[in-house]
């Protein structure tokens, strides 16, 4: 993440890691109160897209 609105997000180039990314530089700019959602969202999705068991487990059912 970067404070500088003049730096590109950086990437992954794993497109759920980045989509994850995104969202909490997004979320600095919203209420603080929305916080807790998207970091709680944020480590489902990072989590699932990390963990290969799970990520096996997630393709298994799509």
């Amino acid at each position: 993440m970067t404070s500088d609105p003049d730096q590109p997000t950086p990437t992954t180039g794993v497109p759920a890691v980045d989509a994850v990314l995104a969202d909490v530089e997004a979320a600095v700019t919203g209420p603080v109160a929305e916080h807790v959602q998207v970091f709680e969202r944020a480590h489902e999705v990072l989590r699932r897209s990390l963990d290969p068991a799970t990520a096996d487990q997630s393709a298994a059912t799509d």
